[in-house]
């Protein structure tokens, strides 16, 4: 992820790639990243979850802006330190959550006024990369954070099942999450699928909303006159990662706040880590 970061940033107008950071010297010429802290306005930090905390708060230190690849911590106290250290050095902590800025969802938030029910699904085959965590902090957590924004509410409840297939730690994981309002998530995550899928559905009064947002395709169904109408939609190209960069240059210029800041990233990182809570609660009650 470093790589494609640095690849869109590289291309900003109005950005300076200073340098590029990696432990493995084929990659880049710098292994330390404390060797640049002296050297940038602003970092990138894709290494693994357990790093986040202690490189993120090297930067966040010197008041340097951090974009952060989600989940924001490992853990809610690393979270929590990051968003106050951020806070007291007036610096901009963003976090990595790119499902927010394609296309296809920015287009369904426009449409969706009152949530009630989100049912989404995010299958896709095994990789390595990622794996140091478990399939809801790898990908479960874009589609909470994606309900989190059209919730627009607190959680009040959290059921989860889950299981281990290929890795120690959780593989496909499923969750109910209730809010506060009334509206209910169901979503699904599995990194052992055959097929990549990304799914995801709103219910609202009036209004039934399908987004393919791998294809980047809409589909609206809703009740006029008496009679039910379906309109779609492409929301194809566009670059969300590029976007994402994009949008934490304009945070660092103080011209608009970031749309997943700190206490945002450490909001849905609360729930992922609840969910997994729960799931690992049901595997030792089942093994035993």
């Amino acid at each position: 992820m470093g790589r494609f970061h640095a690849e869109k940033f590289a291309r900003l107008p109005g950005v300076q790639l200073a340098a590029v950071v990696d432990p493995d010297p084929a990659r880049a010429p710098i292994s330390d990243f404390r060797k640049v802290l002296g050297d940038v306005d602003a970092a990138v930090i894709a290494v693994p979850t357990h790093l986040h905390h202690e490189v993120a708060r090297a930067f966040l230190e010197r008041g340097l802006h951090v974009l952060i690849e989600k989940p924001l911590a490992a853990t809610l106290a690393e979270a929590d330190d990051l968003v106050n250290l951020a806070s007291k050095k007036n610096a901009v902590l963003q976090v990595g959550h790119v499902q927010r800025y394609s296309n296809a969802f920015k287009a369904l938030a426009k449409r969706v006024d009152r949530a009630l029910y989100i049912d989404a699904e995010r299958l896709a085959g095994f990789k390595q990369r990622g794996a140091e965590v478990d399939v809801i902090l790898d990908l479960m957590i874009h589609d909470l954070d994606l309900a989190l924004s059209l919730a627009r509410t607190e959680v009040s409840g959290v059921s989860a099942c889950g299981f281990r297939v290929l890795t120690g730690d959780i593989d496909i994981a499923t969750a109910r999450i209730e809010f506060a309002n009334g509206c209910v998530a169901d979503l699904s995550a599995s990194r052992v699928s055959q097929s990549v899928v990304r799914k995801f559905r709103v219910f609202e009064p009036g209004l039934y909303a399908s987004a393919d947002l791998q294809a980047g395709k809409l589909r609206y169904v809703r009740q006029e006159g008496g009679e039910i109408r379906e309109t779609e939609e492409m929301h194809t190209g566009g670059d969300a990662l590029e976007a994402q960069a994009q949008a934490f240059v304009e945070a660092v210029h103080g011209r608009q706040p970031p749309a997943v800041d700190g206490a945002e990233g450490r909001r849905v990182l609360k729930l992922a880590l609840e969910i997994g809570r729960l799931v690992r609660e049901r595997l030792a009650r089942f093994s035993s």
